[in-house]
This record gives C-alpha cells, sequence and structure tokens, in this order.
C-alpha cells in the first residue's frame, strides 16, 4: 500500500488528467454546436469531422494537464489547479477558435454573420 502522501499525488495527477479530457471534450463541442448554430460545415456542426478531431483532442489535452501537474507539483495546489484551468481555458478558447468559426464560410441559418461566430460567444474572447 502506497503511503498517504503518494497516494494523493497520485489522484491529484489523475484528477489533473481527467479535467484535461473533458477540457478536450467540451472544445469539441463547443466548437459543434457553434458551428451546428451557425450552419457552417459541410455538415450539420461539423460533428463527423470534429469527431476525428476528438480522438487527438481529449487525449492531448489530457496530457498536457499531467505535465502541468507534473512541472507545477512543487507549487502550493491552489496554484497548480489555477495554472492547470487557466492553460487548459486557453486552449478550449484557441480551438473555438480555429475549428469552430469558419470565417467567410456561407453559413444560411441566418442566425450568424459572415465570420460565423454565433452571437451567444462572449465578444471579449477571440474568435
Amino acid at each position: 500500500m502506497a503511503p498517504p502522501g503518494r497516494r494523493a499525488a497520485r489522484l491529484q495527477l489523475a484528477g489533473a488528467a481527467l479535467t484535461g479530457a473533458v477540457a478536450g471534450f467540451s472544445a469539441s463541442r463547443l466548437a459543434a454546436n457553434a458551428r451546428a448554430y451557425c450552419d457552417a460545415g459541410w455538415e450539420a456542426g461539423g460533428k463527423f469531422e470534429l469527431s476525428f478531431e476528438m480522438l487527438f483532442l481529449v487525449p492531448g489535452c489530457a496530457a498536457l494537464a499531467l505535465v502541468l501537474a507534473l512541472l507545477t507539483r512543487r507549487l502550493p495546489l491552489p496554484v497548480r489547479a489555477a495554472a492547470i484551468l487557466a492553460v487548459l481555458a486557453a486552449v478550449v478558447v484557441w480551438y473555438f477558435a480555429v475549428r469552430g468559426t469558419l470565417d467567410g464560410y456561407p453559413g444560411d441559418s441566418g442566425l450568424c454573420g459572415t465570420d460565423n461566430v454565433p452571437p451567444w460567444w462572449p465578444a471579449w474572447l477571440p474568435s
């Protein structure tokens, strides 16, 4: 049986990896919902296309969170968590801006402009 300190460290690493996987999945779903709302992409929401990217995005974000947790292991837990969440949030926003908004694609839902950014996306975030 592992000592309590080592067990806590393993749980923290597992939590970081799980948080990264959830962030990757959320990024994919957010992009698909934006595409479906604006009717941008060659099929409704790009779900078929984005599901293949999710095969790399979910484990990639999990690995990124795991590496960040290992690099920041000497910092206090709240600082570690904030750093990991900040980087994962930046990845989600970047993925939305790159894959969720197809600038110039002729979407015909009438709900979005030519930039295919849905009106529910905050204007202060990049897209």
